[in-house]
Parts: C-alpha cells; structure tokens; sequence
C-alpha cells in the first residue's frame, strides 16, 4: 500500500464520472451507504458542491455538500479506511470549506453521530460548534437508534 505522504495527492471537484466510485466508498464507510443512482441525481444538482481527494489514481475520500441561499449543509465526508488517521479528512475538509466561502457562503451544518470521536474532534478543530441534538437520528448495524449533534460554523 503506498504511504499517502509519498503519493500524488489531489483534491477536485467531483463531476457525474465519480459517481461509482464515491457509491463504493460511502458503502464501506457507512452502515446505509448511497447507491450510484443517489450519487448520480446529487453530481447533477446545481446546488451540490463535491470534491474528490485522489492518492495517485485512487479514490482515496470525498466530501458532499447542499447549498441553499447563503448557507451549505455537508451531507457526507468519507474517507477510504486504509488511509484514515492520516490527516486527509482535515485537508478535504478545509479545501471544501474554503469553496463554500469563495461561493459567497456565510454559514455551514452538519450532523455527526454522537459517539464519533474521531469525527467530532475533526469537526471541532475546523471550527464547528454543537448547536443541536437530533435523538435516534441514525441508525446502526445492528438496529440501534443513535443520536446525532448539529453542529455549525460561520465562514465569514
């Protein structure tokens, strides 16, 4: 497996192409992950900001966002598991944020589940403050329902 640290890096914005390939990866990284149709209808919406991070010509993360006035909502950040703990998300996550900001967009939300640590701290380090609480929002493997925080942050 190449280290990501010698390996072409590149995060872009991801077109209809991607669709697959962004599919494949929500799938492994989400209990209910979104098929290529879901991804092909979201890539064709005006309103939808995605970037891809590629490792070399692997698709290595993304990260998804709706756009409506003046505020985005991120609908999803993945990351491939063999490349995790490396500080990707961090660099996808500002390059995206720096888009919705040069878009002329003032403020973004997310949901997190509750009891992601390594999501919520990434969140927490770019900004994002807990501004609400949705109860049995999500969903696990098993069928329990888990909570989820809101969480918001100003870009201007």
């Amino acid at each position: 497996m190449p280290r990501a640290s010698t390996t072409t890096r590149a995060i872009e914005p991801a077109t209809l192409r991607d669709a697959s390939a962004l599919s494949a990866l929500h799938r492994a990284s989400f209990h209910r992950g979104w098929g290529t149709g879901e991804f092909e209808q979201m890539l064709s919406e005006r309103n939808i900001l995605a970037h891809r991070l590629r490792l070399g010509g692997h698709m290595a993360g993304f990260i998804i966002s709706r756009i409506a006035a003046d505020e985005a909502e991120i609908l999803s950040v993945a990351i491939d598991a063999k490349y995790r703990g490396r500080g990707l998300s961090r660099d996808l996550l500002r390059t995206h944020l720096g888009y919705l900001a040069g878009h002329g967009l003032k403020t973004v939300f997310l949901e997190v589940e509750e009891n992601n640590r390594p999501a919520r701290a990434l969140y927490e380090r770019a900004g994002f403050q807990t501004v609400g609480h949705r109860e049995r929002y999500y969903k696990d493997a098993g069928g329990e329902q888990l909570n989820a925080l809101v969480m918001k942050r100003d870009l201007s």
